[in-house]
């Protein structure tokens, strides 16, 4: 289904029909998930796949135990940026060879900012989002100061409110970097629209996938980007610390030119000369030895992902966010709660963000019922919506909770709000 239907009653029973005939049903028992929770905060970190200790272990006890040294060769060790890189690629619309593993997503960011900003020589200005997730910002901030010189490198952020993106554009703009699906609203940007009009004004555009990839069908090649970056350990569930990778449109790979260079990207690292050569293509962009441990979490997850029909997953995402803000707009209308996260398809992610109330208390009250989502500040309610593993009865049974704890008041409890390190 791709959107609930406008005369249909909406019950759970209706919700467990359309679970009956949902397509991608059979991917929940591919997750371990706990017993009495409901989890909306794939958008943050995915769920455990079954498979996953077990081809970690097999890593550990095989490759590591019994091959040693040997499995840089013999299991492929070597080579894992790029081979998982490759399986990686048909998430995002990207071709072989244009994908590597990286490290973690402020330093493949990093990596790819320096690069953009090198391949406009002359421009002296990065413009990015002020909405944007802080990391991007700090990178943003450190890319300044790297590269300055004689003259500065300026940073000029859009917002909602203005300027916007036809406000700061001019020839004096080296990239654009930004997030195709906010973290905090779940908008997500036209990325055909914004591509095409960053580089009518000559500029770089660097696309951040980190809530996008493994949530919808991304197609970095037919929109024609030039640099991309995104996380595995969201919708793509490679665990806590999974790597990021890169991609580089093919076009640029052999003048592009990272900020840091690593024995990895060397064209022949283990002739170990003194001078760096970097290798041809996206294989540049390494640079240490990778985690092979983590690496071995993110296979067993992408042999998931190479069964998912994406146009199915996009249409069960939009159907799960439809049922989600309907019933936040029947049910919970009493309290005030707002709908924050756009409601036209072609403008929503896979995640919604609502505001009302005493956002954190009311979310610390609905985690301790078993109905995991997250708080973002100021004053956002985060529930994210994996196509893999959330019904739509998990939906009505998210919103019976949140209804019940504003009914009953429980979020006035102090301990709700007591924060910890991580909100």
């Amino acid at each position: 289904m791709s959107t609930i239907p406008a005369a249909a009653p909406i019950d759970r029973a209706a919700c467990l029909a359309w679970d009956a005939a949902d397509p991608l049903a059979p991917f929940r028992e591919r997750f371990t998930l706990p017993e009495g929770v409901i989890y909306l905060d794939g958008n943050s970190l995915g769920a455990l796949p079954a498979s996953t200790a077990a081809h970690v272990q097999r890593v550990i006890t095989q490759e590591w135990g019994q091959g040693l040294i040997r499995s840089w060769n013999d299991a492929g060790w070597f080579m894992k940026p790029q081979t998982l890189g490759d399986r990686i690629a048909p998430l995002i619309g990207a071709a072989p060879g244009e994908v590597v593993i990286g490290d973690s997503t402020s330093s493949s960011l990093f990596q790819t900012a320096v690069a953009g900003m090198r391949l406009r020589p002359g421009r002296r200005v990065v413009v990015s989002e002020r909405g944007s997730f802080p990391t991007d910002l700090y990178v943003l901030e450190s890319v300044q100061e790297m590269l300055s010189g004689a003259e500065p490198i300026e940073r000029r952020l859009i917002h909602d409110d203005g300027p916007t993106l036809d406000d700061v554009l001019d020839e004096d703009v080296a990239i654009v970097v930004l997030t195709h699906v906010d973290y905090r609203t779940g908008r997500l940007y036209d990325m055909t629209e914004v591509t095409r009009q960053v580089q009518a004004a000559g500029a770089i555009m660097i696309w951040d996938l980190c809530h996008s990839a493994g949530a919808l069908p991304v197609d970095l090649n037919g929109v024609g980007a030039d640099l991309a970056v995104g996380c595995t350990y969201k919708y793509i569930n490679g665990g806590p610390g999974s790597p990021s990778f890169i991609w580089v449109a093919e076009r640029h790979q052999a003048e592009a030119r990272p900020a840091v260079t690593g024995w990895q990207g060397h064209a022949r690292p283990f002739d170990f000369e003194v001078e760096y050569a970097p290798t041809p293509g996206v294989g540049r962009f390494r640079v240490g030895t990778p985690p092979l441990l983590s690496y071995a979490a993110l296979e067993a997850s992408l042999e998931i992902w190479e069964e998912v029909d994406l146009a199915r997953l996009r249409e069960k995402s939009l159907a799960l966010t439809d049922l989600f803000i309907a019933l936040v707009d029947e049910r919970l209308a009493d309290w005030g709660i707002e709908v924050v996260t756009p409601r036209e398809h072609e403008a929503r992610g896979s995640q919604v963000a609502l505001r009302g109330g005493d956002g954190y208390a009311v979310m610390q009250a609905i985690i301790a019922r078993g109905v995991i989502g997250d708080f973002r500040a100021p004053d956002l309610m985060r529930f994210g919506f994996a196509p893999l593993y959330v019904t739509f009865a998990d939906v009505w049974d998210a919103v019976e909770v949140l209804r019940d704890v504003l009914e009953r008041e429980e979020w006035r409890k102090p301990e709700y709000s007591r924060r910890g390190a991580v909100t």
